[in-house]
């Protein structure tokens, strides 16, 4: 019985939701109290898996073959089911990307399986695995027990897990080359699929200042980001003021936006409605600003200030300055 997360990159940059999953794997491992091992796919990947041999890992495995240089999904997934094919592992896991969405389930039918995605927790309950997935926007948690033998195959949701919870360790580095021809190649990847093109990403912001309709108008915007200025934060925004065109759509946080996960996430003026709070579960610290006590915001909130956000967040501010001399 052993756990192998799947690790993500392009151009040789890790995709940072791999690290959330190894952190995911290492926690499953240590639960179900089996070994887990990590793998890179790609061509000339040995120094990326050396990156991970310094994890609480069994062993970090490089997938190189020179026509995995480019992502195709014929060609991971031809390399990814005979190494699996070798390792055998019980448990399966992918971070929850565009690329996985493509070859993930094509694998899994390879190898016989189904691929359950989006997965926000994996525990073991009775001596088998229990997968949690959120539905209706998080209003409800299902639970889906695996029968019978591995290997299940598993995408991690965003800021499920956290990657600052990784343990380090040493790990043992192995090569794979798998048998590739040409043939099995059949499509040919165009230049990588981008969301938007963005002045900023979230989802690598420390500090964010998020606005909502509390905020009322466009012309008010200053007030929420000379708050952002003052601390250094990035500004970022529920749907509603996004949809108005009040601040661009790559500001937008929530189920049809951004994931993040940031040090610290004040939401100003935002009620917290479900759909914005998949968004930002992640952060480590959640500051509220609101003028409702009974805003749902609040039940997830770190801190809470009830208060017309006009008051408050210029005091704030104004603090903050003053603390910065």
């Amino acid at each position: 019985m052993s756990v192998l997360v799947v690790m993500e990159q392009s151009g040789g940059r890790w995709h940072r939701m791999s690290w959330e999953t190894l952190a995911a794997s290492q926690e499953i491992a240590a639960a179900l109290g089996v070994g887990a091992s990590a793998v890179v796919v790609g061509a000339g990947v040995g120094a990326l898996a050396t990156e991970l041999a310094d994890k609480k890992l069994d062993k970090a495995i490089a997938a190189d073959h020179a026509l995995l240089g480019s992502y195709s999904a014929d060609g991971y997934t031809a390399a990814l089911a005979q190494l699996i094919e070798r390792e055998k592992p019980t448990l399966v896991l992918f971070p929850h990307t565009y690329q996985v969405r493509d070859f993930a389930p094509k694998l899994a039918t390879r190898c016989g399986r189904t691929l359950v995605s989006d997965v926000v927790k994996v525990r073991a309950e009775g001596g088998a695995l229990v997968l949690v997935r959120q539905l209706f926007q998080g209003k409800l948690s299902a639970d889906y027990r695996c029968a019978g033998e591995g290997p299940h195959f598993v995408s991690i949701q965003a800021a499920s897990y956290r990657a600052d919870a990784l343990v380090a360790g040493t790990a043992n580095v192995e090569s794979f080359t798998p048998e590739l021809a040409d043939s099995a190649i059949r499509t040919k990847a165009d230049a990588p699929f981008r969301e938007s093109a963005r002045a900023v990403d979230l989802t690598s912001a420390e500090l964010i200042v998020s606005v909502g309709r509390g905020i009322k108008e466009k012309e008010n915007l200053p007030v929420v980001e000379a708050l952002a200025q003052a601390l250094g934060a990035e500004m970022a925004a529920s749907r509603p003021i996004c949809d108005n065109g009040w601040l661009p759509m790559e500001r937008q946080v929530g189920s049809s936006g951004q994931t993040v996960s940031p040090k610290v996430y004040f939401a100003v003026g935002i009620s917290g409605a479900i759909q914005h709070l998949v968004g930002m579960k992640g952060a480590k610290t959640i500051v509220a600003i609101n003028k409702d006590a009974n805003a749902p915001i609040f039940d997830v909130a770190d801190y809470g200030i009830v208060g017309d956000l006009f008051e408050v967040v210029p005091a704030l501010t104004e603090a903050v300055k003053k603390a910065k001399g």
